[in-house]
């Protein structure tokens, strides 16, 4: 089963991943004997639960006189949290992934990462790390993602002769005697993010794409999920039913997107109640285990790798990870693999039948990926925020991509759809701003900052009130003065922001200068009580130059885009960022 602990094992990643692609090595031989006449030690960071599999075919590959030439190979193979990796390459490349901190300050660097999924891959590539090659891996196992039922609460739903779909589960997750499911952070889980992508497209088939009734059912079921998630799979594990009594199973969890490996290695402890393992369809991404070598290391280490890569796809290797619960990477089993019950052909030997998801990353898709685990990050955390709208006269330029509608019109639809997904532990209040739009003051209060169980119809009232003005843009006395308000009344336990939105530069002839902003900032920031600064810039006559020295004090991030329709995805990803904790 993969280790439920953090960190162990935490590496760092060099420049960029380059992905090893599949074909044999002709150019390099294995010698065996003591006549070698150098060394090279391969570092593999490997996810835990195919770590044991790695090490073994590696181990027998020295054993039997892996060299290069006429240099002997040495590999060290270490299990290590795809989370953790994640994050340190992550860090090293300036990306950001949402729900996932900072790297430990421990951590080595490998020369071949094995993470559980090609999402890590994806992820790190469209969060920013743009350095990257193409990340089109190559697998090397395979492991479905399934949903993880107790047998009993399994069979009231016709498991195992009925076959389910995720649109069937979206249903029992919403239901007025809703099934108590949970889940492993997407955020930092390959198989709670593949199984949330699943949901989130049945989520979307119960209307149309953005729908009111298919935001309803998604943000039902991602508050079912929330209610019931745990940052450790062990944690999560340990709350299904550990008696055949009614009432505990009634009051344990009866359901969780995990891996077939993990359903294999829980019911091998022999549990009172054992899980059963359901497929739903379509199928979900599948935990794909690419073989990723990282660049920058010697030339001779590059070829060794690829003499590895080739030890990791022969039949032995596939009885390897047999043993770990693992299938090859067709989705077909080594010698004395045991399926669970109700898998599908390929578990059972079938050669000839599809795999179980199909996998790799050129599969995935980015944006769906980076759509789920924001509005997830959104939807599940915490937080104090004041929403500042610009107002000034620019905002009534129209919109030609969104049907004539204005940028203040596109801007206040995003926020509300953004309020949508907020639950009442937030605390939320709007601002308009432009020039002299108080008095001689640029910016004007709508609605105070509180909590959304009495502020919610407020804050919809002080949205549907947001009209553009005749003046300019005062973004400099109303950036400080908005950090003086949340700072006034800083409240721990959540993650403190400003989120404003602009479409120009400062214009403000009466204002303070950019010098006198940043000079202020930085005398009020404290690190006792952060501040996090968000500036989404709407149009091309945004400066991110002008942005960026604000937000770096704040430790936030500016996000620019020409084309204000994007404006709600980005929303979602500025929200989504938190204050990077260590791993």
């Amino acid at each position: 089963m993969r280790s439920s602990l953090r960190g162990a094992g935490a590496v760092a990643a060099a420049t960029a991943l380059v992905v090893v692609v599949a074909g044999s090595w002709y150019g390099y031989r294995q010698l065996a004997g003591p006549s070698c006449s150098g060394r090279i030690q391969l570092a593999v960071a490997a996810a835990s639960e195919i770590a044991p599999a790695v090490k073994a075919a590696a181990d027998q590959w020295v054993k039997d006189g892996a060299a290069v030439g006429d240099t002997c190979i040495a590999v060290n193979v270490t299990a290590a949290e795809s989370v953790d990796v994640a994050a340190a390459v992550a860090s090293k490349h300036g990306a950001t992934l949402a729900g996932v901190g900072q790297a430990s300050g421990t951590a080595v660097t490998p020369d071949i990462w094995v993470p559980d999924s090609s999402t890590w891959l994806v992820r790190l590539k469209s969060g920013g790390a743009t350095a990257f090659a193409p990340a089109t891996g190559t697998s090397i196992a395979r492991s479905p993602v399934v949903v993880a039922m107790p047998e009993p609460v399994a069979a009231r739903i016709g498991w195992p002769e009925k076959k389910l779909t995720w649109t069937d589960l979206l249903a029992q997750v919403n239901s007025s005697k809703a099934l108590r499911a949970g889940i492993v952070e997407p955020t930092q889980d390959a198989a709670g993010l593949s199984g949330l992508l699943s949901l989130s497209a049945a989520a979307s088939s119960t209307g149309a794409a953005g729908s009111p009734q298919a935001q309803e059912a998604m943000i039902g079921a991602l508050r079912a999920l929330a209610t019931n998630r745990s940052s450790l799979r062990q944690d999560l594990l340990a709350r299904f039913p550990r008696s055949s009594d009614p009432t505990a199973i009634a009051n344990g969890l009866g359901a969780a997107a995990l891996s077939e490996e993990d359903v294999i290695a829980y019911n091998g402890t022999k549990p009172p109640i054992p899980l059963a393992a359901l497929y739903l369809e379509p199928s979900p991404m599948p935990l794909d285990y690419p073989f990723a070598v990282l660049p920058g290391i010697e030339p001779a280490k590059a070829s060794a790798a690829k003499v590895l890569f080739d030890v990791l796809k022969t039949p032995s290797f596939r009885n390897r990870l047999a043993a770990q619960a693992l299938r090859g990477p067709d989705g077909n089993g080594g010698d004395g693999f045991q399926a669970p019950r109700g898998a599908p052909s390929p578990a059972n030997g079938d050669s000839s039948a599809p795999p179980t998801g199909q996998g790799g990353a050129a599969d995935l898709d980015p944006s769906a990926i980076q759509k789920a685990t924001t509005t997830w990050s959104v939807a599940t955390q915490s937080g104090r925020m004041l929403c500042v709208i610009d107002v000034s006269g620019s905002m009534k330029q129209k919109v030609a991509t969104a049907n004539g509608a204005t940028r203040a019109q596109v801007t206040v639809a995003a926020a509300n759809q953004g309020l949508e997904l907020f639950d009442d532990s937030w605390s939320i209040g709007l601002w308009t701003f432009s020039t002299n739009l108080n008095g001689s003051q640029d910016y004007r209060e709508v609605v105070p900052i509180k909590p959304l169980s009495g502020n919610r119809n407020a804050l919809r009232q002080g949205l549907a009130s947001v009209k553009p003005s005749n003046g300019n843009t005062g973004l400099y006395d109303t950036m400080l003065a908005a950090y003086r308000k949340v700072q006034e009344d800083w409240e721990p336990g959540k993650v403190n922001s400003i989120v404003l939105f602009t479409d120009g530069k400062n214009d403000d002839d009466n204002g303070i200068s950019q010098k006198e902003l940043l000079t202020q900032l930085k005398k009020l920031r404290d690190p006792e009580q952060p501040i996090q600064v968000i500036i989404i810039g709407i149009g091309n006559d945004v400066s991110q130059a002008e942005l960026e020295p604000i937000t770096a004090i704040t430790g936030g991030r500016p996000f620019v885009t020409a084309d204000p329709t994007k404006i709600g995805e980005i929303f979602l990803q500025a929200i989504a960022l938190r204050p990077p904790a260590p791993r």
